[in-house]
């Protein structure tokens, strides 16, 4: 990515241009989506959060190009736009007084329109699908792929006006106003979590985000791939983790055209994954707008393999038929998690350095039998599963209560010995909450141990060959601590509650007797 001029002082951004502070920031988005309540095509965030964040997005990138046409200039070069007159942001949008009501609507939304520059020609939406790049993989490309997903939702071409109004006050042209936004987008992909949470979709908390790039340590040279991306959480944090590795312009140039993989198939997360790379420096995101599942496993093969794979795939959904048959006969079922894992294992690369992958799984996949064992037997013999951190409760609440795990495994050899490290809630914590979420320090001993392995208190190890004989039951609770129930076999936890409504029933017995002989004294 072109870098972003620095700023000259605490005031401006070197041109005149006024910095776009935090507060400032949050005081216009506050604004623009007050305006979005009153138009009565938008019903809740998860209508006017993609409505701001393809208008967002628009602003961003007419900044970035900006940018990159005088750093062009400067040094005596020729300039390729990534969107030609008069379609860019400056041409339609930047006049407070520009196009507005139903001529907006049309222009933006129609695929023939008036232009703004008063001839008639292809809509908006239009232009910018059918953007094509010169060899494929430049920024024209992403953005075509991008808005194929996008409508326009709002129904008032006056109160969108407004709104463009309100975001053309952003200004994206230095570090500093980059990293502000950075901010806000962290926040903002917070509020989209919250939307969705109650559709299914949990967003990997960042910490745990971080701490699997961390002691996964990519680095430059290998590709990175999250096969179910959400917003990019993942690819962000292992883009930042390699680029701190870069030295010359050769290696940048390999980070930005060979490293970073994904794919999402919902349409905003996936507008909201590319929007999150361009922003943190990936000039063109190489993002899948399909689903993963949706290729035959049998036809993946040696080209098609990663070295890294970074992910937390949906669980608890269900698949269409057509999916399924996509997978062994003997290996089909309706939990994405297991469908997931099974990709996951067939994509790691097997020379000449063997892949490795870190994946967030629900309990039932531990624990479970039949499909569920036999996929993990697959993952025992051919794979190297050399550690699960089993992750303390409420780390995605209050999305979902699941207990969740993470595993570790590359393609090295079969799995001999299994590392188990339960990670500890903080001392006087009962579990984590929307207010009061894990953190990476929290992980400082884990990753210390994760170089330095030795059974401890939270650290333990298992045989292989014991968990294959007990159908690949991994579900194996610390032998260090007292009885959790959050990790028991399903089994154990319904005999312990038999066991405890048993003994109220006794009670409550006890409680009738004491008081039916209170009453005839």
């Amino acid at each position: 990515m072109a870098r972003t001029r620095k700023t000259s002082n605490g005031n401006g951004n070197g041109n005149g241009t006024p910095v776009t502070t935090s507060q400032r920031l949050g005081t216009i988005l506050k604004s623009a989506r007050d305006i979005m309540r009153k138009d009565k095509g938008l019903n809740g965030d998860l209508d006017r959060l993609p409505m701001l964040t393809w208008i967002m997005f628009l602003k961003f990138l007419d900044d970035m190009e900006a940018v990159r046409e005088e750093e062009a200039k400067m040094a005596g070069k020729k300039f390729k736009p990534t969107i030609e007159a008069p379609y860019r942001w400056r041409d339609w949008a930047a006049k407070e007084d520009g196009i507005t009501g139903d001529a907006l609507i049309a222009f933006i939304s129609q695929d023939e329109a008036k232009r703004p520059d008063g001839k008639r020609g292809e809509g908006l939406f239009a232009y910018l699908r059918g953007l094509r790049g010169a060899e494929g993989g430049d920024r024209r490309d992403v953005v075509a792929t991008v808005f194929k997903g996008v409508v326009n939702r709002m129904v008032s071409g006056y109160l969108l006006r407004d709104v463009i109004n309100k975001v053309n006050e952003i200004h994206f042209s230095s570090s500093e106003e980059i990293h502000t936004l950075g901010n806000f987008y962290e926040s903002m992909l917070r509020e989209m979590r919250d939307a969705a949470g109650d559709s299914g979709e949990f967003y990997t908390p960042r910490a745990v985000v971080r701490f699997m790039v961390t002691v996964t340590d990519p680095k430059l040279g290998e590709t990175v791939l999250d096969p179910a991306c959400g917003t990019g959480g993942f690819l962000v944090e292992a883009f930042t983790h390699i680029e701190k590795q870069c030295k010359t312009v050769q290696q940048r140039q390999m980070l930005q055209s060979s490293t970073i993989l994904g794919g999402e198939a919902k349409t905003l997360p996936y507008m909201l994954a590319q929007m999150n790379l361009l922003l943190h420096g990936l000039e063109a995101p190489r993002i899948s707008p399909g689903n993963s599942l949706a290729v035959p496993l049998r036809e993946i093969g040696d080209r098609d393999r990663v070295d890294i794979i970074l992910t937390n795939p949906p669980f608890g959904g269900e698949e269409e038929r057509a999916i399924l048959s996509n997978f062994p006969e003997d290996k089909q079922t309706a939990e994405t998690a297991l469908l997931f894992l099974q990709l996951i294992m067939r994509k790691l690369r097997r020379a000449p350095r063997a892949g490795r992958a870190a994946v967030v799984v629900p309990n039932g996949v531990l624990f479970g039998g039949g499909i569920s064992a036999r996929i993990k037997e697959e993952l025992l013999r051919e794979f190297n599963l050399h550690t699960v951190v089993r992750l303390p409760h409420g780390v995605f609440a209050p999305y979902t209560g699941i207990p969740t795990n993470i595993l570790f495994f590359d393609r090295s050899k079969p799995t001999e010995t299994i590392w188990y490290y339960e990670q500890p809630l903080p001392e006087g914590r009962k579990s984590y909450s929307k207010t009061v979420p894990i953190q990476f320090e929290e992980f400082a001993p884990c990753i210390a141990w994760w170089r330095n392995r030795k059974p401890n208190d939270q650290a333990w190890t298992v045989n292989a060959e014991q968990v294959l004989s007990n159908d690949s039951n991994l579900d194996i609770k610390n032998p260090n601590a007292p009885a959790d129930l959050e990790h028991l076999p399903p089994e154990e936890l319904a005999s312990n509650i038999v066991k405890q409504e048993q003994r109220i029933i006794e009670l409550m017995a006890e409680i009738r007797s004491v008081l039916g002989g209170a009453t005839t004294k």
